[in-house]
């Protein structure tokens, strides 16, 4: 069984196409059905963020499997007539670069915003909903709460969190170079979900002098508002906020458009000062012909890969490279050495019956033995069998580390005859059982 990778993200595809492609969580959850109805796959899960759709999966083919999940991805596509496009766009990482990606993924490296903190969650998430539906067992369980491990490891050994702004914080630096220092400004921030609270937390820090809530759900607007003082209102309430607000930061999650151009044109009419919006969502919260409006500025996604493709806190990003490596290299050692494991476990079994064997048919052949000379015999006949086991053993473990592993594994099997299934017995008791 092995470790596969398939999805898109923005190294590979523009923002516009992520944008359709972005799941809501019933969309995850089919997308992760069909995953697992595949043929050669037994473990699943799907890890959606802004700026990265990915299937993770477990099977015990590569060729066929790629082909599947690349067909699921292309379909989600032709809803949008991505279709034609959308494979040349898709990635593939398969066992070690499949552990090697999502580490880098983790630990920020593979972000829009280099080393942000945000995918941690996300990753989180991802893992507790594929245990959740009981598509997750223990390969992709272990390889996600390592992944973890080495993401929290990464921010706390290193100043990547200083080094890299956040999407918020990187999307606040653009406006301030157009309004200036948000000090005196009004800020609105329009849903009331993760992102929306790192930005109503980061205004709040940056001293804006007034911050209004806007949500559907009022309770959910309450909430974050009173963490931060700042003023919940309906979004009924959007007109008059349009019509005074500095900045409005927009990341509420709904599938289609919240602020239309009628209604910021209608809101902004005689209203001659410049205003920031900052479009976080994916899909898209603004309408696009907003931006066309005077005195206004959008700053999307897009604008902000642009602007962020070259920014990295390099010393920092290179000690989380150092990090990632250092626990990928003991990561897929001990995969390695875990995969000759069973096949040892067997060769020792198959040993031990043979000793077994041929002692109780010395002990028959001659029963004037006394118990003492008994005992020395068979005492001495394990020891030669031990250490006739004790090189090929070790040394298949010390070669597991090396390239072909698998291979001196399968040779060894051959070599003494070992049954398929009593590897396999070893390999996966629970399947067993």
């Amino acid at each position: 069984m092995s470790i596969l990778v398939v999805g898109i993200s923005h190294r590979t595809a523009p923002v516009e196409v992520l944008e359709q492609l972005s799941l809501e969580p019933s969309g995850v959850d089919k997308l992760i059905a069909d995953v697992t109805s595949c043929e050669h796959v037994t473990e699943a899960a799907v890890l959606a963020t802004c700026n990265r759709l990915e299937i993770y999966a477990e099977v015990d083919r590569f060729h066929g499997s790629v082909e599947e999940l690349s067909r699921l991805l292309c379909e989600r596509g032709s809803e949008f007539s991505l279709a034609d496009n959308l494979l040349s766009s898709l990635y593939v990482h398969y066992d070690d670069g499949a552990v090697s990606h999502l580490f880098h993924v983790v630990s920020g490296l593979d972000s829009m915003v280099v080393g942000e903190g945000q995918i941690l969650g996300q990753a989180r998430e991802a893992l507790r909903h594929g245990q959740e539906v009981g598509t997750v067992g223990p390969a992709l369980n272990s390889l996600f709460q390592q992944a973890l491990r080495v993401g929290k490891r990464s921010h706390a050994e290193t100043d990547i969190d200083r080094a890299a702004p956040s999407m918020v914080t990187a999307a606040l630096d653009l406006a301030t170079v157009e309004i200036g220092s948000l000090a005196d400004k009004r800020v609105a921030v329009v849903g009331a979900g993760a992102m929306a609270g790192l930005a109503t937390a980061t205004v709040s820090r940056l001293g804006a002098a007034d911050i209004a809530v806007l949500n559907r759900t009022a309770s959910n607007a309450d909430r974050l508002a009173g963490e931060y003082s700042a003023r919940a209102l309906a979004l009924t309430e959007l007109h008059d906020v349009l019509a005074q607000a500095d900045v409005v930061i927009s990341c509420t999650g709904a599938s289609g458009v919240v602020i239309t151009t009628d209604q910021v044109a209608a809101a902004r009419a005689g209203n001659l000062e410049p205003i920031v919006f900052l479009d976080l969502a994916l899909p898209r919260d603004i309408e696009e012909g907003v931006a066309a409006l005077p005195g206004v500025t959008v700053i999307d996604l897009r604008r902000l890969a642009d602007e962020l493709s070259h920014t990295e806190g390099a010393r920092e990003v290179e000690g989380v490279r150092s990090i990632v490596t250092e626990e990928i290299r003991a990561f897929v050692n001990a995969r390695r050495q875990a995969s000759v494991t069973p096949t040892v476990v067997a060769l020792r079994t198959m040993a031990t019956g043979v000793v077994d064997a041929e002692i109780e048919r010395l002990l028959t052949r001659l029963p004037e033995l006394d118990p003492a000379s008994r005992a020395e015999v068979e005492q001495a006949v394990r020891r030669v069998a031990d250490k006739l086991l004790h090189q090929p053993t070790i040394r298949v473990k010390e070669l597991a580390n090396e390239t072909g592993a698998v291979s001196y594994a399968t040779a060894l099997a051959e070599l003494f005859a070992l049954h398929p299934d009593a590897v396999d017995a070893v390999t996966s008791p629970e399947r067993h059982s």
